[in-house]
């Protein structure tokens, strides 16, 4: 079962590994991402940050889509991870049984036109249009950078 779909541009860091990971008490993350799939110093870097006793794989986005459809994944609790809005928008279209759907940091490493939404949301216009989609999919979907923070939900911040 997919806990969350997070969009962070960083992947896995401190935030998801020790607070996120509990927060959920997931069994695995799932990183979804074409470059870092191809990249395997990356791969030991990510999988590094992660506490033990969770599993981490690390997958194409076409690669995740047909992982996370396998019907053994519903026995696992997933956090799964994006770096851009549009992936999870790939994701989500794909993959209907999403208990939450997070944007939670993205846009700090992206140059050129973008909207500031939150303090660690930063969209540029395509983006704004993929949140839209998004939020079609998972009308839910929520910006929140941290568990404990307020959920504000992305519907809010799309005109």
């Amino acid at each position: 079962m997919i806990k969350t779909l997070r969009v962070d541009e960083r992947l896995i860091h401190g935030q998801i590994a020790m607070v996120w990971s509990r927060e959920l008490n997931i069994d695995g993350i799932v990183v979804a991402n074409d470059e870092t799939a191809g990249n395997e110093t990356q791969q030991m870097a990510l999988k590094m940050a992660v506490p033990s006793g969770i599993k981490v794989i690390i997958k194409t986005l076409q690669g995740a889509i047909d992982l996370l459809q396998d019907p053994r994944a519903e026995k696992m609790k997933l956090l799964v991870l994006v770096k851009t809005v549009n992936d999870a928008v790939i994701l989500a279209d794909k993959l209907p049984n999403i208990a939450y759907v997070n944007i939670g940091n993205v846009g700090k490493a992206v140059i050129g036109e973008k909207k500031t939404l939150t303090q660690f949301v930063m969209l540029t216009p395509a983006e704004l249009t993929s949140l839209a989609t998004l939020v079609e999919l998972y009308p839910e979907t929520a910006l929140q950078n941290l568990p404990s923070d307020k959920k504000e939900l992305a519907k809010d911040f799309i005109k």
